[in-house]
């Protein structure tokens, strides 16, 4: 059985976007450009409808190209549980009160069982702190 990841919207947005001229950036986008070629087929991924909302945020050229990149991935469920678990985790928890759908990326994750949340996002959902 292959391992459970969770794609959250920057991942998506940085296999797609066009190549950035900030260094670090460039080479998260090179890493997960080379991850999606060589080694995605090693596990089971996901999304939410979430994803897909703010995948198709934005320039409508870009939106396409997020959205063609994981139309072919099983879709998880926004349930009443994981956003009681979001609003919890802002509440509550960790996050701050505007990352309430970061809060939502981690609830469905977690709720779902998945092995891996696999994102750019170090503001709110890859942080330490």
């Amino acid at each position: 059985m292959k391992p459970k990841v969770y794609l959250e919207t920057s991942v998506i947005s940085y296999l797609t976007s066009r190549p950035s001229r900030d260094l670090i950036v460039a080479a998260n986008q090179q890493i997960i450009q080379e991850w999606w070629q060589v080694r995605r087929q090693d596990f089971d991924l996901f999304i939410s409808q979430l994803v897909i909302q703010e995948a198709s945020a934005g320039d409508e050229h870009a939106a396409q190209q997020r959205l063609q990149a994981i139309a072919d991935i099983p879709l998880l469920t926004l349930s009443e549980e994981a956003v009681t678990f979001a609003e919890k985790l802002v509440k509550e928890g960790p996050m701050p009160q505007k990352a309430v759908e970061d809060a939502l990326h981690i609830a469905v994750a977690t709720l779902n069982g998945m092995d891996y949340l696999l994102t750019w996002n170090f503001n709110h959902i890859a942080n330490a702190t």
